[in-house]
Parts: C-alpha cells; structure tokens; sequence
C-alpha cells in the first residue's frame, strides 16, 4: 500500500516508519512540509499524493498548552483533521487517526469501551473529541485508535523524565490518583500495521495491556532501571497543573479483540526493552 503519514517525525511517527517501511510505500510529512491546518493545502498535496490510506500522527499534544492556547488546540486537533477527513473523502481513502484516553472524563470504576458515553474534561480532550467527530460526519471508512499514556524511543515522555531526574534527585513526587495504561509506541505502530490491513473499519481502544497509576509505573521504571530512588506519592490536586487529567483512564481493548487481533503485550514487558534500549 501506498501510505501518508502525518506527523511523521514524532514519537509514534518514529515507529511508524520502522515498523511499516519494508512492507509498504511511505509518504512522510512534517508539519514543515504539511501544515495540516491549511484546508486547501492538504486536499491538494493529498490528491496529488493519492495514497490508498492516510495515518494521522499529527496533533498538538501538550496538556497544559493546550489549555492556555485553545485556538491552536483546536486547530490542529479539530480543524487540521477535518482538513485531512476531506481529503481522504476526496480520493477515496480511510483515514487512521490517533486519538486520546481524555475523551472520557475520568469517572468510572471499570475499563472505558469504544461506546461509553464521552466527557472530555479538558481543552486538550475536547479538542481530540473534535477530530473523532469530523471523521464520523465526513468518511465512511475510518479507523479511529484511542490509546493512552504514550512513550517511546524518540521525543519527550514519562520514563525518560523520570530517568533524568533520577540523575539529580534522590526523592521524586509522583500523582498516584491518576489511573492508566502507560503504552510503548513501537506496540501501538505494530497493532497499527495489523489494522490498516484488515478493512475491519470503526473506533479502536488499543494500548499495552495491564494498568497502574502514575505513582506505580514510576517505581516500576526505577525497579527494571535498578536505580534506587525514593518515590513520593502525592494526590493530583496537590502536584496542581493548568488541565485537569481524567483519574481512570484505562481503555478496555474490546473491539480490537473482538475483530481477532491478539492483545498487546503487558505495559511491564514493554517498559523493559524500551529502557533497555534508551540506556
């Protein structure tokens, strides 16, 4: 297949790329050679593209940026896929976006599923709620992935903060309030390369298997890294940031098990062999 990716020198786009690069033709753009937010400029470079499916791995992910600039959020998390449902519809392609845990407001006492009632709680979650809907209303053939919690090789995440802190500080405050599913994004790429091959369109939960909260995954990390390092638990109230984060946000993988693929691997396995290969 010939495949667009978006977004394709982020953390996910990284693992895009290797894990798709042998099997298929790839397309990569950046928001340097595709600013997605540019109605008329993505419906041109798509048509002039005209890949047999586009992979959007381009949002604005900043939490709290999100909430003191929501114009931009809503641009490129709304808009800018808007502007790519349109021009999938255009030359006939599914689109694969990649969407959030945020959705949900955080308020329940059992993994989400794919068609619990949304309730985004943030500019961040509300502006990703906006995209899914863009798609709903424009493309019949779509796959909509809700993962949660990424990290991975290339870019910015919560194991190598964690890492690096440890460097310097002998005692580390971590919320312990909060509830997810930490996701390796060289899994999500894998389970991403089986979904595009399958026709088996709709909304996905997907993310690495298991759970635990910010505070657990920590310890975690420090336990496989064997660095030794005191973890503090505190309440998300008190570690106080601009967006509020849903408190349970683990994502039941229901109809990606439903459609036969076999569950990603234990969040635990995952995290060793990416700090085995950061070390």
């Amino acid at each position: 297949m010939k495949i667009l990716i978006t977004g394709s020198n982020g953390m996910l786009g990284h693992d895009l790329i290797d894990v798709l690069k042998n099997k298929h033709e790839l397309v990569l753009t950046t928001s340097k050679t595709l600013d997605i937010t540019d109605k008329n400029g993505v419906i041109e470079f798509i048509v002039d593209a005209h890949p047999d499916i586009v992979i959007n791995s381009a949002a604005y992910t900043d939490v709290d940026g999100c909430e003191s600039n929501p114009e931009l959020a809503y641009s490129v998390n709304g808009e800018g896929v808007k502007n790519l449902a349109m021009a999938c519809k255009e030359v006939n392609c599914p689109l694969v976006h990649i969407s959030t845990d945020y959705i949900f407001n955080g308020e329940n006492d059992r993994p989400w599923i794919e068609d619990d009632d949304i309730g985004p709680i943030s500019v961040y979650g509300k502006s990703k709620l906006k995209g899914e809907e863009y798609i709903q209303e424009i493309l019949d053939e779509y796959y909509i992935v809700r993962t949660a919690w990424l990290y991975g090789v290339n870019g910015r995440n919560f194991p190598k903060t964690m890492l690096e802190l440890a460097k310097n500080h002998s005692e580390i405050t971590v919320v312990y309030d909060e509830v997810g599913t930490p996701t390796y994004t060289r899994d999500l790429a894998y389970g991403i390369g089986q979904l595009i091959e399958s026709e088996a369109y709709g909304i996905y939960h997907l993310t690495n298997s298991g759970s635990c909260s910010w505070c657990e995954f920590a310890r975690y990390i420090f336990e496989v890294a064997d660095v030794n390092v005191n973890v503090v638990p505190v309440t998300a109230k008190e570690f106080a940031r601009p967006a509020p984060r849903p408190h349970y946000s683990v994502l039941e993988n229901r109809n990606w098990a439903e459609n036969g693929f076999v569950p990603l691997r234990s969040y635990k396995e995952a995290i060793k062999e990416y700090i085995e290969l950061i070390k």
